[in-house]
């Protein structure tokens, strides 16, 4: 046997048996740049053929890959083509927790690399809106959700950031089981909406929560333990549709050094809403109370809407030396965005009105006041507000003696009015002649007729407005 040629593992061999009966195999490599050897290295073993005729045979041999090998490559692509998986686990959940929690769970049929990824994600949602339409009643709980909440909360490992639960049925029989699970996994965020049934009560245990940040509860009943200490790190509370007490609403807040931001909307159970944060800065009170004191320093933005609970009279109250709109607004040294809506600004004039706020509003941007023009009281508790940081002459004003056209009121910076809800009278066209009057740079007035009583502003009524004097040059006014 002749060999022809080096033989390499990754060179094919070429073996041949010569015509004329000759037993001498001869194996040729293919690449003919190397020298021949006498004998094939030890490590190619050749097959032996053994051929019953002498005819030209011609084979090709290639050096055939193991099982093993085979295996690691296969892995190795494997590898390569599933990124995600190999992504580190905090990653994986952090894409997990942009899901809702019923969608992260399904990921665990994906490969074992995402089994119980989800139990440890840093934000859940939970909403039952994708079971309502298939199980239960109008008003019954879904059972699956019910096992998925549960599930979720008995589970989840590692830090939990935040969580949201919405739902529109009735959750009382479980609602307990579920809080007293959450005060266990000390979330930095809560956010409960359950708006089917009757408020729910929240239990004792939640408010040992000690790393609270965020609390948004809507349809919710606020009792305090005797032993709250306070959240110490919240910043944030939404409280809306909900009954509490005076003391408990103002031990909350009070009990919450860090709390900037407040909103309380559609609330009962309380007549004095008393409100002192030293690092509020946002404000949104809708409800009905009868009385109202405010201690924020630092508020930059206040929205305070006040629904009729009661019959305020637009008359004084009698040998009354309390200052409403002192206890009231007198602390907002800093507010830029001051908003007064409903019957807030009828509470304010019942009792000795101020010729101007004690405080200084030296940041104040944009104010807005809903006033009643027949209410002789309002219109001289609204111009006890800084429209302007140059004030005009003031004096105390008798109710008895005063109308809209002896007010005098000096805006030296004023540039816009919008007025809303025109319908025409008399006394708005006067309102709205005071303001170009007291305006030198005012370039804008902006009346908005209201849409129920349109054909009642005529021709007539567009004249006056037309008519009105304006110290301002650039003063016009839009009606739409």
């Amino acid at each position: 046997m002749r060999l022809s040629g080096p033989a390499s593992l990754h060179s094919p061999l070429i073996l041949s048996r010569r015509r004329g009966g000759s037993e001498n195999l001869a194996v040729a490599a293919t690449d003919r740049r190397l020298a021949p050897y006498d004998r094939p290295p030890p490590s190619l073993p050749l097959p032996v053929c053994a051929w019953p005729r002498p005819s030209h045979c011609l084979f090709v041999v290639s050096p055939v890959m193991g099982s093993s090998k085979k295996a690691k490559v296969k892995s190795r692509r494997a590898a390569k083509s599933d990124r995600l998986s190999s992504l580190p686990l905090e990653i994986k959940a952090d894409i997990l927790s942009r899901l809702n929690v019923q969608d992260a769970v399904r990921t665990n049929i994906l490969s074992s690399a995402w089994r119980s990824t989800w139990t440890t994600i840093p934000e859940m949602l939970l909403c039952d809106c994708t079971y309502t339409s298939c199980q239960g009643s109008v008003t019954s709980a879904p059972p699956k959700f019910i096992t998925l909440v549960d599930m979720a909360l008995s589970l989840h490992r590692g830090p939990l950031h935040g969580i949201t639960i919405l739902g529109s049925k009735n959750y009382h029989d479980v609602f307990g089981r579920w809080m007293h699970k959450l005060s266990m996994k000390s979330p930095n965020s809560v956010t409960i909406k359950l708006t089917s049934a009757s408020r729910y009560r929240i239990p004792s245990c939640f408010f040992s929560i000690s790393d609270l940040e965020h609390l948004d509860i809507k349809n919710c009943i606020i009792s305090l333990p005797q032993m709250f200490k306070g959240f110490e790190w919240l910043t944030t509370l939404d409280l809306e549709n909900f009954s509490s007490t005076d003391s408990d609403i103002d031990n909350l807040i009070s009990c919450c050094p860090e709390l900037s931001v407040l909103v309380l909307k559609s609330f009962e159970g309380i007549s004095c809403l008393n409100i002192r944060a030293p690092e509020l800065e946002i404000l949104e009170v809708d409800g009905k109370f009868e009385d109202f004191h405010l201690d924020a320093p630092n508020l930059e933005t206040a929205n305070v809407t006040l629904h009729k609970a009661q019959e305020y009279q637009s008359v004084p109250v009698v040998h009354c030396g309390k200052s409403y709109l002192k206890q009231a607004l007198g602390s907002l040294s800093d507010i830029e965005k001051l908003v007064i809506n409903g019957y807030f600004l009828t509470y304010l004039s019942k009792g000795c009105i101020m010729t101007k706020i004690p405080a200084v509003f030296d940041h104040l941007e944009m104010m807005l006041l809903e006033i009643c023009f027949w209410d002789q009281r309002e219109i001289l508790t609204g111009r006890s507000f800084p429209w302007d940081n140059d004030f005009g002459p003031m004096t105390l004003w008798d109710q008895d003696q005063t109308s809209i056209a002896d007010l005098t009121l000096q805006m030296d910076h004023l540039v816009t009015v919008s007025v809303n809800d025109f319908l025409g009278l008399d006394y708005e066209v006067d309102f709205v002649g005071k303001l170009l009057s007291w305006a030198p740079v005012l370039e804008e007035v902006k009346i908005n007729v209201d849409c129920t009583r349109a054909f009642s502003l005529g021709s007539k009524v567009l004249k006056k407005l037309l008519a009105l004097p304006r110290v301002s040059d650039k003063a016009k006014i839009i009606v739409t």
